[in-house]
């Protein structure tokens, strides 16, 4: 199988020990290609930094989570743009809104993650999207900016079957994480992530976050990495009644046509 992880966060302080080992287990894993997250204005700068340390193995995203919305500025976001004529930055984000945890005004959040919208229509981008507990407000800004994206996915999707639906609607994809592996709150993504057509979906790890729970034998570690991302293929082929290599192969070729990368 070949997979790609379209979310990890690899610059993330837990990986600094190990980092290339965990590039490197997760390509002997079959994890062929990961797109490395930008989530504040450093973090996005070091996705790059990482991204072209492995032509054609690791990409990067450019963007500020809603955690990080106060500091969007004008300097932040002059520094986006600039990250943004690289090439290897394949997607604006993780932008988006974040009602279950505040750790930014829901003000700040609307304003910054509107201005990254038109950060991703300037620069003809696709957008790697995060919501949670905001679906209201976030469709309702979405909705304005949609017709003038060149893409957007879902990113790390948990949410119900009806928000689902309304993303699709909008010609979104959905990025699935080993939430679904977790027998306690994944639940219900089982029972609908078969209706997610097959050129709409793609599998991430988010690492290091959402180890995958259903992993055997158990692994003495809470910090998730790429070459975990079979595990989640696996369980969302079994849920839609497929193969885990046809599952492997829909996927990435979903994850290489939306975010242009080269094979």
């Amino acid at each position: 199988m070949e997979l790609i992880d379209i979310g990890c966060n690899l610059t993330h302080d837990s990986f600094d020990a190990d980092r290339e080992a965990v590039i490197d287990h997760a390509r002997a894993a079959g994890v062929v290609q990961m797109i490395v997250t930008g989530a504040t204005e450093q973090g996005s700068t070091q996705s790059l930094e990482l991204a072209a340390t492995r032509p054609d193995v690791l990409f990067a995203t450019a963007g500020v989570h809603p955690h990080h919305a106060e500091d969007v500025g004008a300097d932040t976001l002059s520094v986006l743009a600039e990250l943004h004529r690289n090439e290897r930055v394949v997607a604006v984000g993780e932008c988006g809104l974040d009602y279950f945890r505040d750790f930014s005004p829901r003000p700040a959040q609307r304003r910054a993650f509107e201005r990254q919208l038109e950060l991703a229509v300037d620069c003809g981008k696709p957008v790697f999207l995060h919501q949670r507990d905001a679906h209201d407000d976030f469709i309702a800004i979405f909705r304005e900016f949609r017709p003038q994206l060149a893409g957007a996915v879902v990113h790390c999707f948990t949410d119900t079957r009806e928000a689902m639906l309304e993303y699709l609607e909008m010609d979104c994809h959905i990025g699935i994480t080993g939430w679904i592996c977790d027998e306690r709150r994944g639940r219900h993504l089982k029972e609908f992530v078969h209706e997610i057509p097959a050129d709409r979906l793609m599998i991430e790890t988010d690492a290091p976050y959402l180890k995958p729970r259903n992993m055997k034998p158990k692994i003495k570690t809470r910090r998730n990495e790429p070459q975990w991302l079979p595990w989640i293929a696996g369980t969302v082929a079994a849920c839609r009644g497929v193969t885990p290599d046809q599952l492997a192969r829909e996927t990435t070729a979903t994850a290489r046509r939306f975010f242009r990368l080269t094979d």
